[in-house]
């Protein structure tokens, strides 16, 4: 596909990650740039190079004017497309794309994306140490932290480019073709944003919208929301651990097989597996999915999933003291990502919950909490509404900073006994994002424990 913005005024929209890689590809491209952010956008260095690539960035509320007079707009994620200066743009006609898409139109090589409501960036880096593993030239990118328009330059027809998308993401897409497009899971997410379960699932089943018969859609059999998204024109190749998977792959006895017309062939070992909760499990059977389709061994499969201990921040384990560990699960930002991180342990469980309210309904967690957790912690402007629904069944408690949390959750439980932050909420009223905050929290535990971080 032919795409140019060569002497096109670009207004990119939001100046994270994201926003600063679109603006240096379209620079680079021959357009006019305008960076509008409410805030200073990136660090000194990052705008001096943006700078003198002959972007102008426009610092304060986004100005219509300025993007009516754009010929192309661009959002970051954190933009929403109904923005009021993104609108009056769009009603004038002038395109509205995200990075994803207008990266997606310079790539060379093949992608991968990668999309669910939990375990993207699970499944998208093993996926890609699976692939580098195989000798392939894979790039893992996208919503996990290295924008896609960063890969351009380097792009040629022989490369994988391994994106997770989120639906902010997806909702900016328009020309996005992944050859492999994978839908991890789907449950109720961000309807702060998307405001009905509805609009959420439609940007997630963007991901197959360009896919054609020559490409693949891998999708958790075990997941009736997923497979109802996956009626597109790709072939199908499904994974899952409790629905009959004719092709694709599950698990049979201790080993993950790959089933093809009902003949099953040995991937890996389950004893591999470094990754602790059975979600994580699905994770690995998901990027051994893509692995089959893009031609990787089983040997090199299992060097990856033997090397892989998982990601900071999805159930990682940050320090035992006297008996109690510490694990941190900050990415648990919705209640069905943190019933997963509590259906981890068995028993004797201290949960950390809360922040910013995402949707949901808390007392949906009550059949894990009894018999499992022993006390919760609830934290943020979520606190309120978790006592409300849990307060009559497990004993809960507010804190006003994350060390108090972690103090009074290490207080709280039993030896040997397990605490867990298992936010449920988005970061965003305490924290800059859930990085800052499982990096405080795992700084709490490591200070209770006398462990000096370095």
């Amino acid at each position: 596909m032919s795409f140019s913005v060569q002497g096109q005024h670009v207004v990119v929209a939001g100046g994270g990650r994201s926003g600063l890689a679109a603006a240096a590809l379209l620079a680079s491209k021959g357009a006019a740039v305008t960076l509008s952010d409410t805030h200073a956008p990136g660090a000194a260095g990052e705008l001096d190079a943006l700078r003198a690539q002959g972007v102008t960035v426009d610092v304060g509320p986004h100005r219509p004017e300025l993007f009516s007079s754009a010929q192309l707009v661009v959002l970051s994620p954190g933009v929403p497309p109904e923005q009021p200066a993104v609108d009056a743009a769009r009603r004038r006609g002038i395109p509205v794309i995200g990075e994803i898409e207008l990266a997606s139109r310079w790539l060379s090589g093949r992608v991968i994306a990668i999309t669910g409501t939990k375990g993207k960036s699970t499944t998208t880096t093993l996926t890609a140490l699976m692939l580098k593993e195989a000798g392939l030239d894979a790039t893992a990118g996208g919503n996990l932290g290295t924008a896609l328009s960063t890969q351009v330059s380097t792009s040629h027809p022989g490369a994988l480019h391994v994106v997770e998308v989120s639906s902010f993401q997806l909702e900016t897409t328009d020309t996005f073709h992944p050859w492999i497009a994978v839908l991890v899971n789907l449950s109720p997410d961000h309807l702060d944003r998307h405001v009905t379960f509805e609009a959420y699932a439609a940007a997630k089943a963007r991901i197959f919208s360009n896919q054609t018969a020559e490409d693949w859609a891998v999708v958790n059999a075990d997941d009736p929301a997923a497979l109802a998204l996956a009626g597109g024109r790709a072939r199908r190749f499904d994974f899952g651990m409790d629905a009959a998977v004719a092709d694709g792959v599950t698990v049979h006895g201790d080993t993950i097989v790959r089933c093809d017309g009902g003949r099953a062939s040995a991937l890996v070992p389950l004893s591999a597996v470094r990754l602790p909760g059975r979600h994580l499990l699905a994770d690995v059977l998901a990027a051994s999915a893509v692995a089959c389709l893009s031609g990787v061994p089983p040997a090199a499969m299992q060097r990856a999933v033997e090397g892989f201990s998982g990601l900071p921040h999805a159930l990682e384990r940050v320090v035992t003291v006297e008996g109690v560990t510490f694990v941190n699960d900050s990415k648990a930002t919705n209640i069905v990502s943190a019933r997963r991180s509590l259906e981890s342990f068995p028993g004797n469980v201290v949960a950390i919950m809360g922040g910013r309210y995402k949707g949901g309904d808390f007392a949906d967690l009550l059949d894990v909490v009894r018999g499992r957790v022993r006390a919760v912690v609830a934290i943020g402007e979520a606190a309120p509404l978790i006592e409300a629904a849990l307060g009559n069944h497990v004993r809960t408690v507010r804190a006003g900073s994350m060390a108090d949390a972690v103090r009074t959750a290490y207080a709280a439980a039993p030896r040997p006994g397990v605490v867990v932050l298992a936010p449920a909420c988005s970061s965003f009223d305490m924290f800059r994002d859930y990085l800052d905050r499982g990096d405080q929290f795992r700084a709490a535990a490591r200070e209770i424990g006398g462990v000096t971080e370095r």
